[in-house]
């Protein structure tokens, strides 16, 4: 296959795109300063004077105990007049989050916009390498979607969020022209959603109180396959633990879904048509219940079930009790691995859309209507690539749930070559970066964002790709239906 979509960058292209391949390694500056926990806080803030840094580590045996940063020393020492001689413990971060040295510095550009953190500390297996901040990332690239999810978690209100969230649609117009890959776009859109949910969370806890029993808002779809677009209404649940009562918890539980949800529409995410949001009384259940959904769904494979498996099998936590959708995703996965009573129908699901080629092979066109002439890239193209990826992934007991990563999995377990997964990958990111580009040029024009495009607006070259691509989704198709017919049940 053809289609340019190697994500590794060229000369010039967005930097955003280079994070993908540079090594947290490579953004070390210099070895590890660190002190240990009962160091006085005024000899910390002297060592961090003396080497001009912004944070230290803090080490005990070897092992990484936590950390301070200047923010510390100015909130919780300066600001409250706390003893300057007592130990730097009683003001750190304690068991901070870290990255892996050899993990692209993507993951930590992802990681500082989902947390609206600024400092990281790198482990090379348990020893500690060092610490990366957004400056480090600022020197390799437009640090926008971390500013951007740092000025998210400063809000006070929904309305200073919405008027921040109105820079989302320049943000991907901006990966776009740069020419950042489908898959970085669509984890730094999802990660600004994310942010979004969280601080609507926090907001919704301030006004109705604490919450009175412990929960997990999790977002499902293209959000939680961090494939989210300008273009994106929202699919959200909540998991709540199963000391949650009806009688007593249902009303506050109720308000805050509503008022996150109508917050995300406020911000540009539209309430989902089919309801499928943790505001529907449906989709904010306790740890149990959503054991009962998923069993009925998975041993009752009958159209509605598998309609549902393009939304809740594709689940990520997002903010509360992470254990609660951890402990739940790991038993879907055992019960639909090798499961063929399941798998059967599931194949036959993805094969429901196909794209757009006539018997000639040729590009058919969408024939009278609004969009008379046009192909539906998502529909026609990206989500037949994502129903496959998550019948392979299922059937391998995969809890993965980004399209790239399952097809990934489906190549190591076997199920399809890895020359066919190379294909699909490469059609996947071709066919989300033009939808990305088309949207972007939309907004651009003060049009909505929307997935159809005309193939006579793409040069001769752009044509050949997109044929090639619907032509290697028809191909993987036709395998799995003959694997897969739906006539053996």
């Amino acid at each position: 296959m053809n289609i340019q979509t190697d994500p590794t960058p060229t000369p010039g292209s967005d930097a955003t795109t280079t994070l993908i391949t540079t090594p947290v390694r490579s953004l070390l500056k210099r070895a590890p300063v660190t002190l240990p926990p009962q160091t006085p806080i005024i000899e910390a803030a002297r060592l961090m004077r003396e080497h001009r840094i912004s944070s230290v580590l803090i080490v005990q045996d070897g092992a990484l105990f936590g950390l301070i940063t200047d923010r510390d020393l100015r909130n919780r020492v300066v600001a409250t007049g706390l003893d300057t001689s007592r130990p730097i413990l009683e003001i750190a971060t304690l068991a901070p989050l870290t990255i892996d040295i050899e993990r692209p510095a993507f993951d930590a550009l992802l990681l500082m916009a989902r947390h609206n953190i600024h400092h990281v500390p790198v482990l090379d297996g348990q020893a500690v390498a060092g610490m990366i901040t957004g400056s480090d990332l600022n020197e390799r690239q437009s640090n926008s979607a971390v500013y951007l999810a740092g000025a998210i978690y400063n809000q006070d209100s929904l309305q200073a969020l919405v008027q921040t969230s109105a820079r989302i649609k320049l943000l991907q117009q901006s990966l776009a022209a740069a020419e950042a890959s489908a898959y970085s776009t669509g984890h730094i859109v999802s990660a600004i959603t994310d942010a979004l949910s969280a601080r609507l969370l926090q907001l919704g806890e301030l006004q109705f109180g604490p919450a009175p029993v412990e929960y997990a808002w999790v977002a499902a779809g293209s959000q939680g396959r961090n494939e989210q677009t300008a273009k994106s209404d929202q699919d959200n649940c909540m998991v709540l633990a199963d000391d949650y009562d009806q009688a007593q918890h249902g009303e506050y539980f109720k308000q805050l879904s509503r008022f996150v949800c109508d917050g995300l529409d406020a911000c540009g995410y539209v309430h989902c048509p089919g309801e499928m949001m943790a505001m529907t009384d449906q989709w904010r259940q306790p740890l149990q219940k959503w054991r009962g959904y998923f069993h009925h769904w998975i041993a009752f494979p009958e159209p509605e079930a598998l309609m549902l498996t393009g939304v809740f099998f594709d689940q990520r936590f997002v903010y509360g009790k992470a254990a609660l959708i951890d402990e739940l995703r790991a038993e879907v996965v055992q019960r639909t691995r090798g499961n063929k009573s399941f798998l059967v129908p599931l194949a036959g699901n993805a094969l429901q859309r196909q794209p757009p080629l006539n018997w000639l092979g040729n590009i058919s066109l969408i024939k009278g209507g609004a969009h008379e002439g046009c192909v539906d890239l998502k529909m026609q193209g990206i989500v037949p690539i994502t129903d496959m990826a998550r019948f392979y992934a299922l059937a391998a007991g995969s809890d993965a749930v980004n399209t790239r990563d399952r097809l990934q999995i489906a190549a190591d377990s076997g199920a399809i070559t890895a020359e066919r997964v190379r294909d699909l990958i490469d059609a996947h990111e071709f066919l989300g970066t033009l939808r990305l580009q088309h949207q972007a040029q939309r907004m651009s024009e003060g049009h909505a964002a929307d997935n159809y495009l005309r193939p006579d607006e793409l040069s001769n070259l752009e044509r050949g790709h997109l044929k090639n691509a619907f032509a290697v989704v028809k191909s993987v198709q036709g395998s799995l239906a003959r694997l897969y017919p739906v006539n053996q049940l």
